[in-house]
């Protein structure tokens, strides 16, 4: 095969070629997998080939190393571990001659391709001479600048895909000299220079050690701070985002330094090219970030005055927020049109509210006299700013210190969403958002709305949600702030009661909108929809909601007549199903929680069809919506949720073998919780076909792993449901438990996530347990004898363990008091030999009001054992 002519019909305008091209690629791949990698190599290597087929082989080299899912990437892992070592390693020198390639692309996709191996190998304490032979293309007696830049770049690249821990301190050393001389000014070629900054970046994770020794340190510091004045922009800019990383990586080393990048932020803000002032102010941010954390973390302890907290934001704030304030007046036409949009405006706003959140009330003076010079001016960009810097220091400073200036500026405000510019509009109403959202308390002394401004709020949003879509989107936002307010104090909401037909009627009409080019303003609106009638207080507005209920029913129906005549109108189709669906759950759960109940109990067969449809127009995200609501059905209607079962069980089965959309499954996972509890033991004829999905999708390894916590639960949730009947489910669903239970003594504890994980895990075993032990309490008791010594030695170890959180504390002990409960006086002998319990029930005393009840309920049932 040639595989020159095969990689460029690949690449052909005419179909019939390239498919004949591509299934040949496919063929050889399956046939010879070594030899097919080693000709992708030689293409890439020779410079006689055609750019075009180099460029396609190098792809196809890298994607047969490397995929996005990770299964994939294991499987491509294994395959290039076992190819013959005399083949990989003929393709590993292809790929290092190609680095001195005369070709741009191919030098750089070797590059790519070699840290792709590098990731495989490295780890394995394989190709450990990689680091030495890519440096000796660095001292090369007349080494090329394009063979020094690609070799630089393959370093940055390797450093990327690696972990510090697998290279020695000395490589490291070579690494970093190497770089750092590329950055110097007496290499006479930008690109080198600009790829050894990148690799400069890349290696950072790399040079603790090297931070922690002061000469390397300042010499490191030094040849960052003078590229950062480099003649050319890109190499500016990549030296502020190295600057950036070590803000983030190396604060604590920062001191001696703070003066000289200080000033070099300045000028760049103030006169550099926007790309590289972008990351001059997003040092400023990182620093924050860094004083934040710190701030949380010692919060409260003695030793807040800790020595790494150097406060720079506070030392630098008379400088700091007045450079930040003057990049607020440099906005863009129509930035307000585009969501995405990010430039020096954007940056300077966040990084202003970083600093608020930093300082706290220290900020405020320093920027209200920028605000009340700006806030009247003629020029839209000085209103706009002065707005936005208002709206970016509410987080962070005392309400004391906030709410004078809010509630004397606050009619300012709405008078502003009369201004003659939609920026200006568009920059105050999401300043009102931000008012209400972290101001707005009902319950206050002398609370932001009262009866007395509520009038002139609602009259200003209302008819601000008829303007145009992105200023109506961020008015919606407000409205659904406001109503947030009400959420801890259900009764005050009586005070929207009477604004909340203009209010549905404005939300409806927004959503509705012909000239909404862009989904947000339908979702903002439907979102505050939800809001209000989450907040409202039903005795007094059950009518209107019911009459919102008929309403969206209506909606819903309408969205099955659309005409659907490509990919894009389906997807508009499921989003705005999606977004009904929601709207029915949340009015669905509003008015089951009350008097209200017999409104959903009259129109549940009606939504039960419409819900039904739209699994029929089968998206995942319009089942993820539709599943939910069903849940907040069955809540609502109980054991009458049976006459359903035969029609949605399809529906709830496909959602629980849904292992590629994992939400779906797990939200699926989480109805047949709801559908236990409404059904009891009526849902029985369903559990045989429930728990064999459910013992599959914890056998599959392809299931994203946080699916496999929320089916332990539901376990305990069926055997709750159908009590006794649970037996036939002992001999699987226990191996399961035990298993999952082995299995959290091998998480990895330094990761963070890994520790959530494992609390998600621990919870949903022992909710497991506790529904199991309660299920099966009466005569039938006896059959969990065999696995009790397992429970109480897998809740000692999980006592142990420190890094459990509360939610599993209080699931622990109740697991206990289940055990006792259910297995009485047979439990005696366990409780008196595993005497944990004692220490543990006494630790809970010290916890929250939820724990300790648990707790001390669960001594009471060990007592009444342990004495029998």
């Amino acid at each position: 095969m040639d595989i020159t002519q095969i990689l460029l019909a690949a690449q052909s305008p005419d179909a019939n070629l390239r498919t004949v091209a591509e299934s040949n690629l496919t063929q050889f791949q399956e046939q010879n997998l070594p030899n097919f990698l080693l000709s992708l190599s030689v293409e890439l290597s020779n410079d006689e080939k055609p750019p075009e087929s180099r460029r396609l082989a190098g792809i196809i080299l890298k994607n047969s190393l490397d995929a996005k899912d990770s299964a994939k990437k294991e499987l491509l892992t294994q395959q290039w571990v076992s190819v013959d070592p005399s083949i990989k390693s003929k393709i590993k020198e292809s790929l290092l001659v190609t680095l001195g390639s005369s070709v741009h692309d191919a030098r750089h996709t070797s590059s790519q391709v070699i840290a792709k191996v590098a990731s495989i190998e490295i780890p394995r304490r394989e190709w450990q001479d990689l680091i030495a032979k890519l440096l000796g293309n660095m001292t090369l007696p007349g080494a090329s600048a394009p063979l020094k830049q690609a070799t630089l770049e393959a370093l940055g690249y390797v450093c990327e895909e690696i972990s510090p821990q697998h290279l020695e301190q000395d490589q490291v050393n070579a690494v970093l000299t190497a770089v750092v001389q590329g950055m110097n000014q007496t290499e006479l070629s930008p690109e080198v220079r600009l790829a050894a900054v990148k690799a400069l970046y890349n290696a950072l994770d790399f040079a603790e050690s090297n931070f922690a020794n002061e000469m390397e340190r300042n010499y490191i510091m030094k040849v960052v701070c003078d590229t950062a004045v480099s003649k050319e922009v890109e190499i500016r800019q990549a030296a502020f985002e190295c600057l950036v990383a070590i803000a983030s990586t190396y604060y604590s080393h920062l001191d001696y330094y703070m003066q000289t990048i200080f000033n070099l932020t300045a000028n760049a803000v103030k006169g550099d090219e926007e790309a590289v002032a972008l990351q001059a102010v997003e040092f400023w941010s990182a620093i924050c970030d860094e004083e934040i954390a710190l701030q949380d973390e010692y919060e409260g302890s003695d030793d807040g005055n800790s020595t790494i907290h150097f406060r720079f934001i506070e030392k630098a704030l008379p400088s700091l927020v007045p450079m930040l304030l003057e990049t607020l007046l440099k906005q863009e036409e129509d930035q307000d049109q585009d969501d995405n949009v990010w430039n020096i405006s954007m940056s300077g706003g966040t990084c202003l509210g970083l600093i608020a959140r930093t300082v706290g009330d220290a900020i405020v003076p320093l920027v209200m006299p920028f605000v009340e010079a700006n806030i009247t001016k003629p020029d839209w960009h000085c209103r706009e700013a002065a707005t936005f810097a208002f709206g970016s220091i509410l987080e962070g400073p005392s309400v004391e210190k906030l709410a004078p200036l809010v509630q004397s500026g606050l009619d300012f405000l709405l008078n502003t969403m009369n201004d003659s510019n939609s920026q200006v509009k568009d920059t105050t109403a999401w300043t009102l958002g931000r008012v209400f959202e972290i101001l707005h308390s009902p319950a206050a002394a002398n609370p932001i709305i009262n009866n007395s401004n509520l009038p002139r709020i609602m009259a200003v949003l209302l008819e601000s949600s008829k303007d145009v879509p992105n200023v109506a989107e961020k008015v919606c936002g407000a409205i659904y702030f406001l109503a947030q307010g009400y959420e801890d104090a259900e009764s005050m909401s009586s005070v929207l009661t009477p604004y909340l037909p203009n209010i549905i009627a404005a939300l409806l009409s927004a959503a509705d909108r012909a000239d909404t080019t862009h989904f947000r303003l339908r979702a903002s609106a439907y979102e505050a929809l939800n809001e209000i009638v989450r907040v409202s207080n039903v005795p007094e507005t059950s009518g209107i909601i019911g009459q919102l209920l008929q309403e969206i029913m209506r909606r819903l129906n309408l969205t099955f007549d659309l005409h659907i005549l490509s990919s894009g109108d389906k997807e508009k189709q499921s989003d705005l199903q999606a977004l009904l669906c929601g709207v029915l759950q949340v009015i669905i759960q509003k008015l089951s929680s009350t008097d209200a109940k017999s409104i959903i109990a009259q129109t549940a067969d009606q939504l039960m069809t419409l819900f039904l449809r739209v699994f029929a127009c089968h998206s995942s995200t319009v089942h993820e919506e539709a599943m939910l609501a069903i849940g907040a059905l069955a809540y609502a209607t109980g054991p009458d949720f049976v006459k359903y079962m035969p029609n949605f069980f399809t529906y709830l089965e496909a959602g629980l073998q849904n292992y590629e959309e994992y939400q779906v499954c797990s939200i699926s996972v989480g109805v047949v919780g709801d559908i236990c509890r409404a059904l009891e033991d009526k849902i029985l004829p369903f559990c045989d076909r429930i728990m064999t999905v459910l013992l599959k999708d914890l056998s599959n390894s392809m299931l994203n792993r946080s699916v496999k916590p929320p089916i332990f639960s539901c376990f305990g949730d069926i055997a709750l449901a159908i009590g006794e009947n649970f037996e036939k489910y002992l001999p699987y669903a226990m191996p399961m438990l035990q298993g999952a239970a082995e299995l959290l003594g091998t998480l990895d504890q330094s990761d963070d996530d890994m520790v959530d994980y494992g609390n998600q895990l621990r919870r949903g075993i022992f909710e497991a347990y506790s529904g199991i032990l309660q299920g099966i309490k009466g005569p039938k008791a006896q059959l969990m004898i065999p696995y009790a010594i397992h429970l109480l030695q897998f809740t000692e170890a999980v006592f142990r363990d420190r890094s459990r959180d509360d939610s599993v504390t209080k699931a622990a002990v109740a697991v206990l008091g289940d055990l006792a409960d259910t297995l009485g006086a047979t439990s005696k002998d366990l409780f008196q030999t595993h005497l944990f319990h004692v220490e543990f029930l006494r630790e809970c005393l010290d916890l929250d009001d939820e724990v300790r009840e648990t707790a001390s309920w669960a001594q009471g049932m060990i007592n009444q054992v342990v004495v029998s």
